[in-house]
Parts: structure tokens; C-alpha cells; sequence
């Protein structure tokens, strides 16, 4: 059980600084399409590699709302007047940005800070950081990050999550399940087997995915190969498991036999070699005949 210091969930969804450029294009392009649809039809399309807010940082669902503020009378006065648009922007950062279930409270003269809510237990839960959905031709995006966690998972869980551990400041979080259709049998009851959510989060900062191992160059690949061998022995672990396998089965399955190349026979070996030298002999009975027939022509012989 985790102590009450630290058993606190952090709601901050946006940062109270403004976001770069960068981080707001990207925001925009991982728009809902339903959401972006009915923006274009609104507000017209977005030229690519832009971004739908405005000068002040707003996007259109935040400035349709601080218009319908305006509208109705309803927005903060300061010295008489109406906040502008950075301001309530501000204003709004802060309350989103603010850390909730925690109280400042008096004991014997003193400010002290309570934690409210329950207790948070550790949870047995297992969050995937994996590689985003990136379409052929497009950049990728360092602005987002893909999670797989399990369907129990809130966003808010998430969330904490992130900011609490590893102090990761997020902006939106976009969730979607994968029901997998393969079911494992539990008893009397069929549940699904590999069901998980996937998460899309949006950063403040920007975070680059390694390349895969085909993408890199040569000499990277080679030195990053080398380095997972060195680290994990995936290759020699696999070939232990086939030597392993064909010393628990060797002699003891009837009816069946090894194939080439997981040959020990006698008989087998044997038949390769005669395939090899056979092969081997003909290529050199081929090109015999091939220079035989340029003598013949006078023409010159050259050897590559």
C-alpha cells in the first residue's frame, strides 16, 4: 500500500506554458476525422503541415467557447473590461494544469498540505510504449506517443501515470479498444485472449521512436545486431533450441524422418554431397564447353 504522500492522482492536462509550433501541428493532424470533418465543413480546410489554432493558441472548440462566453456576457472582467483571448487561455491552462485531490489545511498555526480521496494501491498493470501508426510517405510525428495498456486503464490513469513517474507532461490523451477474436477457455467461461487498448497521447516535448533495425543504415544495423546479441544472445538461443530438439528427438519418433538440412543420417549426409559434387561437376563440364566453342569461333577467352 502506497503511503498517503504519495497517494495522489494528478489530473494536469495541459502545461501552463504555451505549446511550440511544433507540438501544435502535430496536435491538429491527430484530430479525430469526425472532429476534423466537422471543422472542414465549418471552418474550411487546413492547408497540411498547419495548424487549426489561432494566433493566441486557441484551438476552434476553445475559441467557439470563449465566442460563446463573449456572446453571453459570461467571461471574467478585469478593470472593467472583458479578458482577451491569451488570458482566458491562461486562465484556463492554470485550471487544467492544477493538481486536485490535495488541501491546504491550518494545524497549530501552521499551513500543512492533506491529501484527499482514498488510498491508491500499486497497480499490477503492464503499459507498452510502442511505435506510432505512421503512413507511407508521411513524417513521424515526435509529438505523439502510442501506449498499449490494459482496457481497465483510464485516461486519468494514464495520466498520472506518466506526469507521476516519469514526469512526462501530456496534452490530450486519445483512447481505442482492439477486441481481439481469439478467446481462451477459463473454466466454463470464453474470454478474449489479447484484447488491449490503445492509447495515443500527445506531448509537450518531443520524443523520437528508434529506427527498426531495417531502416538503418549498414553499418548502424550491423553495430546495432551485434549489440542486441552481445546483450540478449538471440541467435545463439535459437540455435540452442534447435540442438536441444534434435537431441530429445533424435531415435525415439517412428514413422517419420528429419529433412535436409537437419540431417544426421548417413545415408543423407551422403546424398548432399553427391548432389554438391554433381552440381558442382557440371558447372565446370559448362564452361569447358562454352570456351571449346569461342576457340572454335576465334574469339577471345576471358576469365571474369
Amino acid at each position: 500500500m502506497m503511503s498517503l504522500n504519495f497517494a495522489r492522482r494528478l489530473y494536469s492536462t495541459k502545461p501552463p506554458t504555451s505549446l511550440p509550433e511544433a507540438a501544435r501541428v502535430a496536435r491538429t493532424a491527430s484530430t479525430p476525422l469526425d472532429v476534423r470533418l466537422r471543422r472542414r465543413k465549418k471552418l474550411g480546410a487546413v492547408v497540411a503541415g498547419a495548424s487549426d489554432a489561432t494566433p493566441d493558441g486557441l484551438t476552434p472548440t476553445e475559441k467557439a467557447r470563449y465566442d460563446r462566453l463573449a456572446a453571453t456576457g459570461k467571461l471574467e472582467q478585469i478593470e472593467g473590461r472583458d479578458i482577451t483571448e491569451a488570458e482566458w487561455l491562461a486562465n484556463l491552462d492554470e485550471k487544467r494544469s492544477r493538481v486536485r485531490g490535495l488541501k491546504t489545511v491550518k494545524r497549530n498555526g501552521e499551513e500543512e498540505i492533506e491529501v484527499l480521496g482514498r488510498r491508491v494501491y500499486l497497480p499490477n498493470i503492464i503499459v507498452r510504449l510502442v511505435r506510432n501508426n505512421t503512413l507511407l510517405g508521411e513524417p513521424y510525428n515526435p509529438f505523439e506517443a502510442t501506449f498499449r495498456i490494459p482496457s481497465s486503464v483510464t485516461k486519468t490513469d494514464l495520466r498520472s501515470y506518466l506526469l507521476a513517474i516519469y514526469g512526462v507532461k501530456t496534452t490530450y490523451i486519445r483512447t481505442d479498444n482492439y477486441i481481439s477474436p481469439i478467446f481462451r477457455r477459463l473454466g466454463n467461461q470464453r474470454k478474449a485472449f489479447k484484447t488491449y487498448k490503445r492509447a495515443v497521447v500527445g506531448l509537450v516535448d518531443p520524443f523520437y521512436y528508434p529506427h527498426r533495425v531495417e531502416d538503418m543504415e549498414t553499418k548502424d544495423r550491423e553495430e546495432r545486431e551485434k549489440w542486441i546479441e552481445d546483450n540478449f544472445q538471440i541467435q545463439a538461443t535459437r540455435s540452442m533450441q534447435k540442438y536441444e530438439l534434435l537431441r530429445l528427438t533424435k531415435g525415439q519418433a517412428k514413422g517419420w524422418k528429419f529433412k535436409e538440412p537437419l540431417a544426421t543420417r548417413r545415408s543423407h549426409i551422403l546424398r548432399l554431397v553427391a548432389e554438391r559434387r554433381e552440381k558442382r561437376e557440371g558447372l565446370v563440364i559448362g564452361k569447358a564447353l562454352d570456351w571449346q566453342q569461342k576457340r572454335e569461333k576465334g574469339e577471345s577467352i576471358t576469365l571474369d
